[in-house]
């Protein structure tokens, strides 16, 4: 039988919503720079219609991605979401291809809450996760509205997307932060000082692009050499470092491709070994030194 994200052992968000550590992001379901339907439909409907026989419990969306197909799909594909946390966010709009835009006006967040329930047809969302902090909105504020709406019973659990250490803090001042999540892979570890400060308190730490947008996972992948030593792809070499990493990282890889969303769960049942650790962790360190400290994308 073909491991599944089962493997991966599970995490409890939010105390009480318990799912397999190896999840699955949806941003790759839709068109080009996250604009418009996915060129393949009917692939995109596999790829998430495999979610259920792998065992992935966990899927992360956003009324953004698209806009609002990614909430279209999963809805028209998993719904009624049986045994299944979909996890889901606003704070950023999508103008145009490539392009986000912080959208974080009490007003806004609301209608980003009520809509993207509306798409997926539920009443309240299990994980609602603000992706970005709005820098033209006093932070105070868009944590206020997201707490208010909480204690409406609109949102279950609150999670925050692409933030620093302080502001978890200051927002753990407004409601219970139940994940974080962050671009957080082999090849970029600039984040460490928020994981580290996840561990300390025991949030989750939802990784997005554990993959690196694809390049950790091509045939010619930095990371191919020691993946071929292990007998692994390199995928489920970046992903299998990632859940030896820390017990609190959930890697959400995402993919239009259900062959590959098949290999990505294999990675579960990687049991790496300290040296086989170290060593694509040092292969990671290179590449990123070779590749220079040039911009990181703020959220593709």
């Amino acid at each position: 039988m073909a491991p599944t994200a089962a493997a991966a052992g599970t995490i409890t968000i939010g105390g009480d919503l318990t799912v397999n550590r190896l999840g699955f992001g949806t941003m790759r379901i839709i068109g080009p720079g996250a604009i418009g339907p996915p060129p393949d439909p009917e692939a995109a409907r596999a790829t998430l219609r495999a979610l259920a026989e792998l065992e992935v419990n966990f899927v992360e969306t956003s009324i953004a991605y698209g806009p609002m197909i990614s909430d279209l799909l999963v809805r028209e594909v998993l719904h009624p979401y049986t045994n299944m946390v979909i996890a889901t966010g606003g704070g950023l709009v999508r103008p145009g291809p490539s392009q986000w835009l912080e959208e974080g006006r009490p007003e806004a967040l609301r209608l980003a809450v009520e809509g993207s329930a509306r798409l997926l047809a539920i009443d309240r969302h299990d994980l609602w996760q603000l992706l970005r902090i709005d820098p033209k909105v006093p932070r105070d504020e868009q944590f206020d509205a997201i707490a208010q709406m909480q204690r409406e019973g609109l949102i279950r659990h609150v999670g925050l997307c692409n933030v620093n250490v302080e502001e978890i803090d200051a927002a753990s001042k407004f409601f219970t932060v139940a994940s974080v999540q962050m671009r957080y892979q082999v090849l970029d570890r600039t984040r460490e000082v928020v994981l580290e400060r996840c561990e300390r308190g025991g949030i989750p730490f939802i990784t997005y692009f554990p993959l690196a947008t694809g390049a950790l996972a091509a045939p010619d992948s930095v990371l191919t050499r020691v993946a071929q030593k292990i007998g692994i792809t390199p995928g489920q070499a970046a992903l299998a470092w990632l859940l030896k990493r820390s017990k609190l990282i959930v890697p959400i890889p995402g993919t239009s491709n259900p062959e590959h969303v098949r290999e990505n769960a294999g990675a579960a049942a990687v049991e790496l070994t300290d040296e086989q650790f170290a060593e694509i962790g040092r292969t990671g360190d290179k590449a990123a030194m070779l590749r220079g400290p040039g911009p990181r994308p703020r959220f593709e």
